[in-house]
């Protein structure tokens, strides 16, 4: 592989797909731009080499990269686009991890040049289906079902599935029906379709460029324009209390303090109740509060509240388990509680699938010097269950924070009989960069895929009601603390990709193995024929 090799204008048209890549998540948000973002990055891998001979018209010809030089370009792309789109990850070491500047940016150089590897694998693969020949086809047609199987990568080999390309499409309601049936991967297989379709226009002859061109356009138009469909309303037979915290990631938590926000939460919680009426459900959200389950006063106020408001709380809090008869250690978990309208704390989910460096530590010994940030999370224990919680006959799909980007995870919620999803969170880990915006998009995305109201309570904010559509029907503003009066729904009919999770991207793996072992195949035919002669 020889970087010198590669035309200019390939490396321009990296870094401009690397932006466009950026702009098309929040906190810029201009989702149209998906459907030509992965474009340049297509026709950079496909025109990266000079062929040594000049055409007609004087422009230098150009050839598609080796498989090295692939993989080179889309990993510099990956590289830069995580850099972009989780700068977040140097405020959160920085300021809650207790790393020095230098330790932050290095933690976030090497989280954007890990994960950058599944774009590197992407311009590996093109690569390896590509040959010299000017006959973009067969690449072509294979590029939507790359992509997504490396999507699928992403989800299943390394666990952080963070903007998949499809949810840059949250808002538009009529292309997101798809979900339904193949998760967000059909969205992200159609967005890359229309951006191969793009790319290929600029890999055919001039004469021919202008219509493809045209066509490409039109078809983009045509599949953005679902987002001016206005979905019809969805059935909320339900209301919710949804408390929204505030609480700071940093707090000092001297009894005094504890207590006067644990009163203060009660108090604001109990006199919203009375004020709404007739509520199903009270959800307090996930927190940076030391609100352990098995802390008496807690538990006291809790049941208390739930008693004088006369409706079922899921409240997060710090699960404990005692130390075991003949010695070991107690364990903690991140957890939601559910306590009756009695008072009584019946049902306890576990959170399953916890963050690295946040939650845990992996490799200790490798990452020792992250140990600042668990310290002030702790070290939590993993659930292994993802029953609903049934509050009186309500079957709440209860998630904790991040568990909301794994799609299969959350759907599994549904496939036992969850019939409303409720996601608790703390976004202040994320301050006011980009990621709490983020975060809602792909919570969203969980109630499309679905067909579930979601309701989204979050310690600084965004705390919403998600209707099946993934519209947000009623939120309130960050950084308040103050309570939401949020109208849900029951649904009991479930999706196809609810019963059958991740079909369509395995399938794309399939098809993109295939094509791949055919494309090597026949490249060692070829040789051995040619060695023959």
């Amino acid at each position: 592989m020889s970087v010198r090799q590669i035309h200019l204008s390939a490396w321009l048209l990296v870094l401009l797909s690397a932006v466009l890549q950026m702009l098309i998540f929040p906190l810029p948000g201009v989702y149209v731009l998906s459907w030509v973002a992965l474009a340049p990055l297509i026709v950079a891998l496909l025109r990266a080499r000079p062929a040594g001979e000049l055409e007609v018209a004087g422009a230098l010809r150009l050839r598609p990269a080796s498989p090295g030089q692939a993989f080179l370009l889309a990993y510099v792309c990956g590289t830069l686009w995580y850099a972009g789109t989780c700068y977040w990850i140097y405020d959160t070491m920085r300021q809650y991890g207790g790393l020095s500047a230098a330790m932050a940016v290095t933690v976030l150089i090497l989280f954007c040049c890990y994960l950058a590897l599944y774009h590197g694998l992407f311009g590996l693969l093109l690569g390896l289906l590509a040959d010299s020949s000017r006959d973009y086809r067969r690449v072509l047609a294979a590029t939507p079902f790359v992509w997504v199987a490396v999507e699928l990568a992403r989800t299943r080999v390394t666990g952080f599935p963070w903007n998949l390309l499809g949810t840059a499409q949250v808002d538009n309601a009529a292309l997101c029906r798809i979900a339904g049936w193949t998760g967000v991967y059909g969205i992200s297989f159609e967005i890359v379709l229309v951006n191969v379709a793009l790319a290929a226009a600029f890999l055919v002859p001039r004469e021919k460029r202008g219509a493809m061109l045209a066509a490409a356009l039109a078809a983009a138009a045509a599949l953005q324009a679902g987002k001016l469909i206005q979905a019809p309303a969805a059935r909320a037979g339900h209301k919710a209390l949804l408390v929204q915290q505030n609480i700071p990631v940093a707090a000092n938590w001297t009894p005094e303090y504890f207590q006067q926000t644990l009163s203060q939460l009660a108090e604001i919680t109990v006199k919203s109740a009375r004020d709404a009426a007739n509520l199903d459900l009270i959800v307090w959200p996930e927190s940076p509060a030391p609100f352990f389950t098995n802390d008496r006063r807690f538990r006291a106020v809790v049941s208390e509240m739930a008693l004088r408001s006369k409706a079922w709380v899921v409240t997060g809090a710090i699960g404990a388990e005692n130390a075991v008869a003949g010695g070991g250690k107690s364990q903690v978990f991140n957890s939601a509680a559910l306590v009756s309208p009695n008072g009584d704390w019946t049902e306890r989910y576990d959170k399953v699938h916890l963050v690295p460096f946040g939650e845990y530590l992996p490799f200790p010994k490798l990452f020792a010097f992250a140990g600042g940030l668990t310290k002030e999370v702790g070290e939590f224990g993993r659930g292994d269950s993802r029953a609903p919680l049934d509050a009186g006959g309500e079957k709440l799909g209860v998630f904790i924070c991040y568990e909301s980007i794994f799609p299969d995870e959350v759907r599994q919620f549904v496939t036992q009989g969850a019939n409303v999803l409720v996601n608790v969170s703390n976004d202040g880990w994320y301050g006011d960069s980009g990621a709490y915006a983020q975060h809602l998009n792909q919570t969203r995305m969980r109630a499309i895929e679905n067909n579930r109201w979601l309701l989204s309570v979050a310690d600084t904010g965004v705390t919403a009601s998600i209707d099946p559509w993934g519209r947000v029907t009623t939120h309130i503003p960050r950084k308040q603390r103050t309570t939401l009066v949020a109208p849900y729904g029951l649904t009991s009919i479930t999706t196809f990709y609810s019963r059958h999770g991740d079909w369509f991207a395995y399938a794309c793996a399939i098809i993109s193995l295939g094509v791949l072992l055919t494309r090597l195949t026949s490249f060692r035919k070829a040789q051995e024929g040619h060695s023959s002669s």
